[in-house]
């Protein structure tokens, strides 16, 4: 019960009723976590704070509830949404100062939310790179021009965790866009002119062309927005945020790909007229794509010094064999519970995938040849003038070649938690796109069965203790969702990484080796093989008894093998660990909350390089 003998819920009905009535927002709901603080449409979660209720505590949590109820009063969705820059920093900065003038206005009108936003910018900024950073380089420049802007609009000096970064950069922004970072202020109110402004500075650094002060949309991008405001064919973006109704999901799929080749046209048109000729690259020899031989895994280089101990305990284990079926669909229910907010928005990246590789693969046809299939739509000739010769047209052929993609994701430890919630649905859903732009996909984990080893470090303690005895520890890779399994039928299984237990250790050298070799066995023409990691390869009994750099070194000769020899592309994503160090192509992301847009990407990047490549058929000289 509220009262003296439980302040906490009474703390939570007062800050709820502020949320609701600061926002102007009767719905609105708030809950508390221990994860990172979000919002999704008018739910509300804020940091938990002690059951003693500590001030600095209870000012966060006030703080977070201010700034998402600033939200909802003062931010346009639609309006930020067609004031967008492209993806990257620039879109990132785009959001961060947004916020920064939501915050403002509050902060501007009422002295209580200016101190509890103060708190809980404090306590943000300690968690934020921008207070681990040395160099400039390092300096994220999103959360930097934030409280550049912050500065000027509520005068409020950054926090002092903060301070050391923005000496090392502030100085050279200034120069560039002091100006128009002046000129913020007056906009402040207006929130399609602050942006308008915002673009001037985005362009006075550099990270965007000067295009004025009114946004301007190709055609690709609103075609994008109607797509996502209304359902379309083949795809409903409620159908995919709730997780559910597979049949229903199945029987779209199927009516988009018979409800006729025209509006698929359109979009390769207009995808194809986006293309530039620089991106189409020079005319050449038909079949220049590079091409690396088939070699076997075992043909490895003679200083492949890596072994292990003993590979008797390892073991190849699909999911349904960790865990019976009850507790799978419990799992999968709590997986879908916690990534709920999340769904929406990778759904919505997804669908735009899944238009890019549809457009790709859409049928065309060249008319009036003079053999071929008859062409039925211009018979009406004949009868108008019996004269007139018959029109027949062929099928143009397709580019796009046959494609499998394997998702090796790290199961070790340190990705409790949100990171591998977020990897769970991501993977989830990507399966569910790309298996209807039939590129078939394969879910694969890595850990181990034990922590500081398993049976194969006891049989090394029965035998004496030998020196150098190489891994010891027994492997567990996990099979998630075959290749040629539909994702209705391998979809609860994901539900697993959420076990308690489950996550140990990563032995990353191994399990690319053993993810290459099952991609080696495929028959598609085309393999890619994406990495999710958060950190190096660490297993203390291996790294007790060999050199410190044991596991790492193994992981670069096989990915300096797959990169040089193999015919499988590989591509890595790292989680606030820097992967650029390891793999040629790869891309580190600080936060979770951004590995779907990554993903996405990634893919969606492959994709059209390869169309880039071999989409154009030349004719040999």
């Amino acid at each position: 019960m509220a009262g003296p003998e439980n302040p906490i819920e009474d703390f939570r009905q007062a800050l709820a009723a502020t949320l609701r009535a600061l926002g102007h927002e009767r719905e609105a709901e708030l809950s508390y976590t221990a994860d990172k603080p979000g919002m999704s449409g008018k739910q509300a979660r804020v940091p938990q704070p002690a059951r003693n209720l500590p001030p600095e505590q209870v000012a966060e949590a006030r703080g977070w509830a201010d700034a998402f109820a600033l939200r909802q009063r003062h931010h346009d969705p639609k309006r930020h949404l067609a004031d967008q820059p492209p993806a990257g920093l620039p879109r990132d900065i785009h959001n961060a100062v947004e916020q920064a003038r939501i915050e403002a206005i509050g902060a501007r009108a009422m002295a209580g939310v200016a101190t509890n936003l103060s708190r809980m910018t404090e306590a943000r900024i300690k968690a934020d790179p921008i207070a681990r950073a040395r160099t400039e380089a390092e300096v994220p420049l999103a959360t930097a021009l934030a409280l550049m802007v912050r500065e000027r609009l509520t005068g409020e000096l950054p926090p002092a965790a903060a301070a050391p970064a923005l000496e090392m950069i502030c100085a050279r922004i200034e120069e560039k866009a002091g100006s128009h970072l002046d000129a913020l202020t007056d906009r402040i109110d207006d929130q399609q002119a602050f942006s308008a402004m915002l673009r001037r500075v985005l362009s006075d650094l550099g990270l965007t062309e000067d295009i004025g002060e009114e946004p301007e949309q190709d055609d690709s991008e609103q075609q994008d927005e109607s797509d996502e405001e209304k359902p379309s064919d083949g795809d409903d973006d409620s159908d995919d945020e709730s997780g559910g109704a597979e049949s229903d999901t199945e029987t779209r799929a199927e009516e988009s790909d018979e409800a006729g080749d025209e509006g698929s046209t359109k979009q390769a048109e207009m995808d194809s007229d986006m293309m530039s000729d620089a991106e189409m690259g020079e005319e050449g020899e038909e079949g220049m794509t590079p091409w690396r031989p088939n070699q076997p895994m075992s043909d490895l280089p003679p200083d492949f010094d890596y072994r292990a101990f003993t590979d008797k305990f390892d073991e190849i284990v699909g999911a349904e064999e960790l865990c019976d079926a009850e507790e799978l669909t419990r799992l999968r229910a709590y997986l879908d519970q916690q990534l709920t907010h999340l769904q929406g928005a990778v759904t919505k990246l997804a669908n735009r995938l899944q238009r890019r590789l549809m457009a790709q693969q859409n049928r065309a046809w060249d008319f009036d040849q003079e053999e071929g299939q008859l062409d039925a739509a211009r018979l009406s000739r004949i009868v108008a003038n019996p004269m007139h010769a018959l029109s027949y047209k062929a099928e143009r052929d397709t580019d796009f070649r046959d494609t499998v993609v394997t998702l090796l994701i790290d199961n070790s430890g340190s990705m409790r938690g949100r990171p591998i919630s977020i990897a769970a649905i991501c993977a989830d859903i990507l399966a569910r796109t790309l298996e209807r732009c039939a590129v078939k996909v394969e879910i694969l984990g890595f850990t181990t069965r034990a922590w500081k080893g398993g049976q194969a470090r006891e049989r090394w303690l029965a035998e004496g203790r030998p020196a150098k005895p190489g891994r010891l520890n027994d492997l567990r890779h996990i099979v998630y969702k075959t290749a040629d399994a539909p994702w209705r039928r391998a979809r609860k299984n994901l539900g697993l990484m959420m076990r308690e237990g489950l996550l140990k250790e990563n032995i990353d050298g191994e399990a690319l080796m053993w993810a290459h070799r099952r991609l080696l066995g495929r028959p598609e023409d085309r393999r890619i093989l994406m990495v999710i990691s958060d950190g190096a390869p660490v297993d203390d009994s291996t790294l007790s008894v060999n050199s410190g750099n044991y596991l790492e070194r193994h992981l670069r000769q096989v990915i300096g093998w797959i990169e040089g020899k193999s015919p499988v592309e590989l591509i890595a994503i790292g989680i606030g660990h820097d992967v650029t160090r390891y793999y040629k192509s790869a891309v580190t992301i600080m936060d979770a909350e951004q590995l779907g847009g990554t993903m996405v990407e990634q893919l969606a990047q492959l994709f059209e390089e390869d169309r880039g490549i071999g989409g154009r058929k030349v004719a040999r000289r």
